[in-house]
């Protein structure tokens, strides 16, 4: 018993050692790459790029395989395109939120630090602001997520890191219009998300 306590001690201390985690910092350009045709009023969805902060965790299991979560926030504009009336209809803003997690394999070569990952994301949407409309509703979206990325080494468990991301987000969308009626679109915006950032492995 007494030379197995510091020997269980060694292995649980080796194992703290041997747990890599990575954090890291973006500034992200969400473009969605939007689809959808409103009911009523016909047309195509438009929906605006916006740049907001990322942040990311990641566990390396070892050197090669590693998972992350990643969340940011962002509020987009919505409205119709080219609709029957020949009129863009505002269908409001709206905030959403896709934490996403992705398994990750990372190429070692040098400093430079390639790596893919595949995961999936769940996106809620929140903070929907009417605008000249009665009221609005975004469902909620399960999906996809692929990625494509480097961690360039700087010293001291620092790293420049570049970050390409699709993320699948579909939502059924309905206004309801205070002169009646509503209008109806279900809604693909499947982003493409471009990031630059820096990391610290601890």
């Amino acid at each position: 018993m007494k030379t197995l306590l510091p020997l269980l001690v060694l292995l649980l201390s080796q194992s703290v050692m041997a747990s890599h985690w990575m954090v890291r910092m973006r500034a992200i350009n969400i473009m969605p790459d939007e689809k959808g045709t409103p009911t009523t009023v016909g047309g195509d969805i438009q929906i605006n790029s916006e740049s907001v902060p990322e942040v990311d965790l990641s566990y390396f299991f070892t050197e090669n395989f590693a998972v992350e979560v990643i969340a940011a926030t962002a509020t987009h504009k919505v409205k119709t395109h080219a609709s029957a009336s020949n009129t863009n209809h505002d269908l409001g803003d709206v905030s959403l939120l896709p934490p996403t997690v992705l398994a990750q394999y990372h190429f070692q070569l040098g400093k430079v630090k390639p790596y893919v990952g595949a995961g999936l994301n769940y996106t809620f949407f929140y903070g929907d602001d009417s605008g000249s409309h009665k009221a609005i509703d975004y469902s909620n979206s399960f999906g996809w997520a692929v990625q494509l990325g480097a961690d360039v080494e700087l010293g001291n468990d620092l790293f420049l890191n570049f970050d390409l991301k699709r993320i699948a987000i579909q939502t059924d969308v309905k206004v309801d219009l205070f002169a009646g009626g509503s209008v109806t679109a279900d809604v693909d915006i499947n982003p493409v998300v471009a990031g630059i950032g820096i990391g610290h492995r601890f």
